[in-house]
């Protein structure tokens, strides 16, 4: 049975409930909960031995959990800013992990605690709200369930809800939700966004990440017609498709006219929209990235970036010269998906430079210490704001010229010049 708290409780409750060596997983996104953090800080002493994870959006969930306490320890699938230092001291575990897989982990290795921020949706229920990730494994299996209920956050007619009385505490709040601001598309980006939506067409299922290339992406888009969308992440971008009448979802085979997402991300106006609107189906991770489920969305085009891609098609998301700077995320669950699909394709979006234009983004080989987060033979369409090589099934030496083709011109040269080095013929 939960009980109703005040916030001036839950700093007693939290020293009572850890122990060294138990496991807290907190939620992110959005519904990250600041009030239940805020309790933990006021007893750091609680969170000695104690090991952290979050499911994290970078550049929205900052928290280093090891600033809690020189004792506090965190397991991550995905690195942030925040945590470099913890990660070179030694208390990070990093565990390079597809965003399909960890729905399983948790299974596997239950958390003693869980802490989230949820929708009131009444009558004594409470809703995912527009943040689904990894909800239903952990509600499943975490051994204490602790949650803010809070007023602000909507509740979408097609989300999972949850009896309050599986929560050992609930702390009532009224917090705005953290917005994701938008992220001005630079000319670069919006010439890839050009290019992308040249390789899409009429019914369409679309599923793109969060920054200035996927959202130029989907800006590009609006002459299209009848598009679906399934993702991990829904953001401004897809709903002013939707609202502009270009996603309809009616091509879809499953999920016909819905518009699903595992969390979603942006400003207050969006959150209103996706709370209230009967087309939006909040989905966990474990569907919205499970293979059989993409393999079924015919004409599902996967749009995500990375940070380098070598001749053969290797492709590096996660690393700068050998520093883990994210994770593998959720990328590598659509390209296989979208190849899976009947009619799919998998596009990998990146900017020719980085550097300020003093490094190319394409290079014959993937420097040593980098991951190599997609393998060679999963690579589709690789598109810069140079135009679009198409690698699949394409030889290693065609795959160098394709990629060439796409690079800097500043740096066509010197890499024309290793591919025939390495490819002779």
């Amino acid at each position: 049975m939960s009980r109703t708290v005040s916030a001036d409780a839950l700093p007693q409750i939290f020293k009572e409930r850890l122990r060294p060596g138990m496991r807290v997983f907190v939620s992110g996104g959005a519904n990250e909960p600041h009030g239940l953090l805020d309790a933990l800080r006021a007893v750091p002493e609680a969170c000695a031995g104690v090991t952290f994870m979050q499911s994290i959006v970078p550049g929205l969930n900052r928290t280093d959990f090891c600033a809690l306490h020189p004792e506090a320890r965190i397991t991550s699938f995905f690195m942030t800013p925040e945590t470099q230092d913890a990660y070179r001291e030694g208390r990070v575990d990093f565990v390079p992990m597809q965003i399909r897989v960890i729905p399983d982990y948790l299974a596997e290795h239950p958390v003693d605690l869980a802490l989230f921020s949820l929708a009131d949706a009444g009558d004594g229920m409470l809703s995912v709200g527009l943040n689904a990730d990894y909800t239903d494994v952990l509600f499943d299996t975490a051994r204490c369930l602790v949650t803010e209920a809070n007023r602000q956050i909507p509740a979408p007619v097609d989300a999972r809800q949850i009896a309050r009385e599986r929560f050992e505490c609930v702390l009532e709040c009224d917090r705005p939700l953290a917005e994701y601001p938008l992220v001005t598309p630079t000319a670069e980006a919006e010439a890839i966004g050009r290019h992308v939506a040249g390789l899409i067409r009429d019914g369409d299922c679309i599923q793109t990440g969060i920054g200035a290339i996927p959202y130029a992406v989907l800006a590009a888009l609006t002459d299209k017609n009848d598009l679906g969308l399934h993702s991990g992440l829904l953001d401004d971008g897809g709903w002013k498709l939707a609202a502009r009448g270009v996603v309809t979802g009616r091509a879809k085979p499953i999920d016909t006219g819905l518009i699903v997402a595992g969390t979603v991300l942006g400003s207050p106006e969006l959150y209103a929209w996706a709370g209230s609107a009967p087309e939006i189906a909040m989905r966990p991770f474990s569907y919205t990235h499970d293979p059989q489920v993409l393999a079924s969305l015919d004409n599902l085009v996967s749009v995500n970036s990375a940070m380098e891609v070598d001749f053969s098609g290797q492709i590096n998301s996660e690393t700068i010269r050998g520093r883990q700077m994210t994770g593998t995320g959720g990328s590598v669950d659509f390209i296989r998906g979208a190849g899976r699909a009947r009619g799919g394709r998998s596009i990998i979006a990146l900017t020719a430079t980085a550097g300020g234009g003093k490094l190319s983004r394409i290079l014959p080989r993937l420097a040593e210490g980098s991951a190599t987060t997609a393998l060679r033979t999963d690579i589709d369409y690789v598109v810069t704001e140079y135009g679009v090589a198409h690698l699949r099934y394409l030889p290693l030496h065609e795959r160098a010229r394709a990629l060439i083709a796409i690079a800097h011109p500043d740096f066509r040269n010197d890499l024309e010049a290793q591919a025939r080095e390495m490819f002779p013929s």
